[in-house]
């Protein structure tokens, strides 16, 4: 399990990405880098890494499912993802 400040800080990123996206569009449109250099670096969508979103390990992450690798075959096993069987030939 990832420290709780961890998760909380990719949040916040997440959470300034978003309200800051509209405005860094339209200033990278106008071509206005002083002012697109005074926002916070924050709120670059470059600065987010993808966290499982059950433990927050930021390493081993699956996009299609949300976890990293340890989660999801814990949760295949059990059976609580769909459509996922443990290959067999």
């Amino acid at each position: 399990m990832a420290r709780k400040a961890l998760i909380a800080r990719e949040k916040k990123r997440e959470r300034m990405v978003k309200k800051y996206a509209e405005l860094r569009a339209k200033l990278k449109e106008e071509g206005d880098w002083e002012a697109l250099d005074k926002l916070p670096r924050n709120s670059s969508p470059v600065r987010l890494h993808n966290r499982c979103r059950l433990t927050g390990r930021p390493k081993g992450y699956m996009r299609k499912f949300g976890v990293n690798r340890v989660t999801f075959r814990e949760m295949a096993l059990n059976g609580k993802i769909p459509g996922v069987t443990k290959a067999s030939w």
